[in-house]
């Protein structure tokens, strides 16, 4: 093997595709396969997401409903199962504040942070977030801990 000779290996390089456009000769020159007249057929057509050929398209079709809260306040859920998982796997000692909770992946920066209260806490922790629900609040109090509200 020579600088001269190389060549990829069998199979590799899939070269089967239309050379449109290379004149009459070819077959595919002329209109180059894209049929007479229409949008399709310049340069530059892009077709509109959702068209459907100037049938109405299924988003004008379906009626609209609801109602969207523009004030409504999304929260990250944190149960405390997975605080306890934490605290056993030596993550999470004696205070989880919004720093921690940010590092360890469980929220964004941005992200308002809610403790829920599924599964049971049996460490003393100081956490802080902002919402906590009643049954979590109690089940950190009764660990001994303290919930802060931010």
């Amino acid at each position: 093997m020579e600088l001269h000779n190389l060549q990829p290996a069998k199979g590799a390089v899939k070269s089967d595709s239309k050379r449109v456009g290379r004149g009459e000769g070819t077959g595919k020159g002329g209109t180059s396969t894209r049929g007479h007249k229409g949008a399709k057929s310049r340069s530059g057509y892009s077709r509109k997401i959702g068209f459907e050929g100037g049938q109405m398209p299924l988003q004008r079709r379906v009626p609209k409903f609801g109602f969207t809260n523009i004030n409504r306040k999304e929260y990250q859920g944190i149960n405390l199962d997975t605080i306890q998982n934490l605290v056993e796997e030596g993550k999470v000692s004696d205070v989880l504040d919004f720093e921690t909770i940010i590092d360890l992946g469980l929220a964004r920066k941005n992200e308002l942070v809610k403790i829920l209260g599924r599964g049971e806490l049996k460490t003393k922790l100081k956490v802080s977030a902002h919402k906590f629900t009643a049954s979590a609040k109690q089940a950190i109090e009764a660990a001994g801990g303290e919930a802060v509200t931010l």
